[in-house]
């Protein structure tokens, strides 16, 4: 199966599926010399594992990661990085009689029609587990960005109807928060909100924002390797992710370029943006601001109301789907998106050491 490799440089291969024995990656091309360790990355994956908050699914999983190649001594050797989490709860008879039919929002019957054949044991490839290696490998690209003074926040910015207000945000809420907002009022009414839904046997969607600090201009390259272009892609690759947007994003539709031009200024002798709407990139390559993502996520699929669709050979049917599934995904994807967001960074910054023979010759005079 083709797609599950992403970057350039540096290089991750997502592999494993729900509930198969294990779901793992592998990273290549991290630079030698890198201190990281389990606890370090484990503290990631601990923010997107079964049980880590109210609203997720009851799977019981710990979500161990083993580091099992590519460090030594408590630093990456520069050779390929591998990790894994060992599959412990799975209950593949919760998905036995799905078989047979294909779920609405689910990727049952596109996966069908392309292979001929699926692994309908929760997912399979397409399964929210597949982001453990996402996580895993972000973890990494975090520690690289955090060595370089950059630094990678994501939260939800909203769940359902229920916005954060950003004038209230306190960043330091966010992992008090059961939904990760930073918002404490906005919380509260989006608990009541997905309360609401899971008395109907609903569930909710939301959209999560990524805030990059500390990045330099000059990362991203123009046409078809833009910055904004490249983490796009990344973070559109998430399963349930349904829309993208850059800075004011579909906002500036609607405004004058008057409005939505950012001026600039000069501070300390250096330019200076007297506002963001770009989000922080222009012509596709970083302007040295904020650098602004934000991803909309759909309500899970899998709700225990009655639904229709159709089984394999092709009857009309009602279901009611079985298992355990989150009833809001956006929560545990916020990390998610934190892993994508930095992936694409580090790669396309590592790209950008080769962009000027100066960055060369500057590397490679030692005198």
């Amino acid at each position: 199966m083709a797609g599950s490799v992403l970057g350039d440089i540096f290089k991750i291969t997502t592999w494993g599926e729900s509930h198969g024995t294990a779901v793992g990656v592998v990273v290549d091309g991290c630079p030698a010399g890198l201190s990281i360790s389990e606890e370090a990355i484990q503290a990631y994956m601990d923010r997107r594992k079964p049980g880590a908050i109210k609203y997720s699914t009851k799977r019981n999983e710990d979500d161990e990661i083993k580091i099992l190649s590519g460090v030594f001594d408590g630093k990456t050797t520069g050779t390929p990085i591998s990790m894994m989490v060992v599959n412990k709860d799975h209950r593949s008879a919760d998905y036995s009689e799905i078989a047979e039919y294909y779920r609405p929002g689910h990727a049952d019957y596109t996966f069908d029609m392309k292979y001929g054949f699926r692994d309908y044991r929760g997912g399979g490839r397409s399964s929210g587990r597949e982001t453990i290696g996402r996580v895993a490998a972000g973890a990494i690209a975090m520690l690289l960005l955090k060595e370089l003074g950059i630094t990678v926040t994501a939260y939800t910015k909203s769940i359902g109807p229920v916005e954060v207000d950003m004038s209230k945000a306190d960043m330091d809420y966010i992992v008090n928060s059961p939904v990760y907002m930073p918002d404490a009022e906005a919380t509260k009414r989006a608990e009541k909100h997905l309360a609401d839904a899971a008395a109907k046997c609903d569930s909710c969607g939301g959209v999560v924002e990524c805030v990059v600090r500390g990045l330099p201009a000059g990362i991203g390259d123009p046409v078809f390797d833009k910055l904004d272009a490249g983490v796009a892609k990344a973070i559109m690759s998430i399963g349930a992710v349904k829309g993208v947007e850059i800075g004011d994003g579909f906002a500036a539709a609607g405004m004058y370029g008057s409005e939505n031009n950012d001026s600039f200024y000069i501070k300390d002798g250096k330019p200076e943006k007297c506002t963001n709407h770009s989000g922080g990139v222009l012509g596709g390559i970083s302007d040295g601001s904020d650098f602004i993502v934000r991803a909309a996520f759909k309500p899970t699929p899998s709700i225990a109301s009655e639904q229709s669709t159709v089984n394999r050979n092709g009857e009309d049917i009602k279901i009611k789907v079985k298992g355990r599934h989150d009833p809001v995904i956006v929560p545990r994807a916020v990390v998610v998106v934190e892993a994508m967001t930095a992936i694409t960074v580090v790669d396309m910054m590592l790209k950008r050491m080769t962009a000027t023979v100066s960055a060369v010759k500057e590397f490679y005079d030692k005198k």
